[in-house]
């Protein structure tokens, strides 16, 4: 399994706008087995996302699928940086894979 964690810096009062728009763009994600984007309690304009996917190269290949690219698009505008990014390997847990 491929997994990513990462906290984006969102425009100041984006947040719910940017969520709604990374939330939207996650259907239909062949090899995806989860996606979570979730608030910061303690940030106001920050956001973390935690993906897992089969494999890599599934997480490359979602970047060309249409709804994911319309998504990039509409989210880059809404997004302000890009704080941490941390690759993992996934190795179970509940709704995974053993």
């Amino acid at each position: 399994m491929y997994g990513l964690i990462g906290k984006m810096i969102v425009a100041p009062g984006q947040r719910d706008a940017l969520i709604a728009v990374l939330l939207e763009g996650i259907r239909d994600m062949p090899g995806c087995l989860s996606y979570v984007v979730a608030k910061d309690t303690a940030e106001p304009d920050a956001i973390w996302i935690t993906e897992v996917w089969d494999s890599k190269a599934s997480h490359d290949a979602s970047l060309s699928l249409p709804g994911v690219r319309d998504a990039i698009s509409r989210a880059k505008p809404l997004i302000a940086g890009f704080e941490k990014r941390v690759i993992t390997e996934p190795v179970g847990g509940h709704g995974l894979p053993g």
